[in-house]
């Protein structure tokens, strides 16, 4: 599923506004999980209906007041919205655990037309690999609530998440914890990359 987000960048529904980039960070926010593609506006007056539906859909599923352990889903807000002021007082009614394409990303009208989206709010649910279980489930979450995500997670194939072998979730949270490190020194060692290429350019003009 990250494959669909290749070379762009989503942005994490936080206080923070963390960005989602790196290969290996999309494969931790996507795969193995049940992703809704949600295309929707804030002026739009049957998305501002169905937009709180979908919330309440979606922290019922993941947030652990309500379960047990999150369910394996993940939501892609794909704004319609005619402003990024508007975009960004949206989100900060929906749950944390979203993730977004920044206001200025033209992909946006790449997936409208990849998944045929034509009117909204529309709901695409794909499968990890990227196969289309729903084409358009409003109508469905908006019957059946939180039931509907059974049939999705059936038709996805999921792994159970318990199943992991202990080293390959030790694995997991070593690079959890050591990717932040890894990118900050990659940043260092290319900051004094450029400091000492421009010595070098000094040291040639002065001889």
């Amino acid at each position: 599923m990250a494959s669909l987000f290749a070379g762009k960048v989503l942005v994490v529904n936080n206080w923070d506004r963390d960005e989602v980039e790196t290969e290996r960070e999309l494969g931790q926010a996507l795969e193995n999980k049940v992703l809704l593609l949600y295309f929707g506006a804030a002026g739009c007056p049957r998305c501002r209906r169905f937009a709180p539906v979908l919330k309440d859909f979606f922290v019922r599923l993941t947030d652990e007041f309500y379960v047990e352990r999150a369910s394996q889903l993940g939501l892609v807000y794909v704004s319609r919205d005619a402003t990024a002021q508007q975009q960004d007082a949206f989100l900060r009614t929906m749950p944390r655990r979203w993730l977004s394409l920044p206001f200025e990303d033209g992909y946006k009208r790449e997936l409208e037309q990849r998944f045929a989206v034509s009117d909204v709010p529309r709901v695409v649910v794909l499968k990890p690999n990227g196969e289309v279980i729903a084409g358009n489930a409003v109508e469905e979450i908006s019957r059946l609530g939180p039931a509907c995500f059974r049939n999705w997670q059936e038709a996805a194939e999921l792994v159970d998440r318990n199943f992991l072998l202990a080293e390959d979730f030790d694995d997991w949270v070593r690079r959890s914890i050591t990717d932040p490190l890894r990118r900050l020194k990659y940043k260092v060692d290319k900051r004094t990359e450029a400091k000492d290429e421009e010595r070098k350019g000094e040291d040639e003009e002065s001889s």
